[in-house]
């Protein structure tokens, strides 16, 4: 879990205990998406096509360490 680059000990934990909480909910990566509140989700009455809006919900402290692991990676990776 830590060999990826930009994931350090306090990201690679809090994954885990949010795994460890809903291991019947992680089946994917949109899975684990939508549990931290980083999906898409579609907007309008389906009159619109391709429109989305942020999801606010999903667990807050994964959603923060994914936002870190994504900065980082963006900052000092080449």
């Amino acid at each position: 879990m830590l060999e990826p680059f930009g994931i350090g000990v306090d990201t690679a934990a809090e994954i885990l205990v949010v795994a460890g909480d809903n291991p019947e909910g992680i089946k994917s990566e949109a899975a684990l998406a939508k549990l931290a509140g980083i999906a898409p989700v579609p907007t309008g009455s389906g009159m619109t096509s391709g429109r989305h809006r942020i999801n606010h919900g999903g667990h807050r402290q994964l959603n923060a360490a994914i936002y870190r692991t994504v900065i980082v990676r963006m900052r000092f990776h080449p």
